[in-house]
């Protein structure tokens, strides 16, 4: 970690509070001289360092920098088991999605003959691409997912386990069962799942996920799959103008911890998703399914999306052990859903 990192992280840490020259020159074990220049150039990107009285520095404001050397640094100590991840950071990107896809279709074969992962593959099997944020990123279905900087983070995993993905809804339902998993432990606050990728916290919606499978055409396997995430961490223009649905992690809740860095949330994002893709599937679905708050609920189902004539109501029943959505029509018969989209009557 270089000394400018080290010194955000320090100030970070003790947000609000001065943190003297001296004791910084000390934990960083460098010069008084040094500690200046890794402040100046902490503030020519924006991060906003008060100079105090008594000589201290006070990260105010919202000075929450992004660097590849913080994050970096900042995952592998929380995910040592994950200390070979090719890890790359943007300030800008058009998608952290569309990144990936260029990765994967630059790189070769992922797997040789015998099926097994080639250096390629190694290489970027588990691969973390995250940016502050992105001029053209995708949601579902083709649509904008807007990605203001600063109040967000955005970020996308490669995927490519030995065996390739068999089950491509569960990557995104135990993705979404991660990304709860990360506000709860960061924030101490409880997020739900709309099926399938949505996250939602006090009935607003603050986290979608993109999956998007890249295949083996003379295969026919998938041979990896890319997880894109997009969080709203603060309120911003695009939140407030879609008030009634949209939120974010700390404009939902004005009285938890707001000082959480999106470094650490994307951080914990990433190694809960990589974590999460490697437990036990019978215990993950149970967890989806106990953050899944449809059960019970009338929605409309949207099975073919932009045909108004083919949309129905239905009750929600379960969620069945494939992550198929399992629902009740007026008739007494029962579906199982496992493409198209649900809403729920207020929306």
């Amino acid at each position: 970690m270089t000394t400018k990192d080290k010194v955000l992280e320090i100030l970070s840490q003790n947000k609000n509070k001065s943190v003297s020259g001296e004791k910084l020159a000390e934990v960083c074990q460098v010069s008084r001289a040094a500690i200046w220049k890794a402040v100046k150039s902490l503030r020519e990107q924006g991060c906003i360092i008060d100079g105090t009285t008594n000589g201290g520095y006070l990260l105010s404001g919202n000075g929450d920098v992004f660097s590849h050397e913080l994050f970096s640094s900042t995952f592998k100590n929380r995910w040592p088991e994950f200390q070979n991840s090719h890890l790359e950071t943007f300030q800008e990107i058009d998608s952290t999605n569309t990144y990936a896809k260029r990765i994967l279709s630059e790189c070769g074969n992922l797997r040789d003959s015998g099926g097994r992962l080639t250096e390629a593959g190694k290489k970027y099997h588990q691969s973390v691409i995250v940016a502050e944020s992105q001029t053209a990123g995708r949601g579902r279905l083709g649509r904008k997912f807007i990605s203001p900087a600063k109040t967000g983070i955005y970020l996308s995993l490669i995927y490519a386990p030995e065996n390739g993905i068999t089950e491509p809804a569960k990557v995104t339902a135990f993705s979404a069962v991660a990304i709860v998993r990360a506000i709860k432990k960061l924030f101490n606050i409880d997020a739900q799942i709309k099926w399938i990728n949505d996250i939602y916290i006090n009935s607003k919606k603050v986290s979608g996920i993109l999956t998007e499978g890249f295949a083996n055409f003379e295969t026919g396997l998938i041979e990896s799959a890319i997880i894109g995430i997009g969080i709203n961490i603060q309120d911003n223009e695009i939140v407030s103008k879609n008030a009634a649905i949209a939120g974010s992690i700390t404009g939902t809740e004005r009285t938890i911890d707001s000082s959480v860095s999106r470094t650490a949330l994307a951080a914990e994002v990433a190694g809960q998703v990589l974590s999460v893709l490697n437990e036990e599937p019978s215990k993950v679905m149970k967890e989806y399914k106990d953050y899944c708050f449809l059960t019970g609920k009338t929605v409309q189902v949207h099975p073919v999306i932009g045909d108004d004539k083919s949309v129905y109501s239905a009750k929600v029943l379960d969620v069945d052990d494939n992550a198929a959505l399992v629902v009740e029509l007026s008739d007494g018969s029962r579906k199982s859903l496992s493409s198209g989209e649900v809403s729920l009557h207020q929306e």
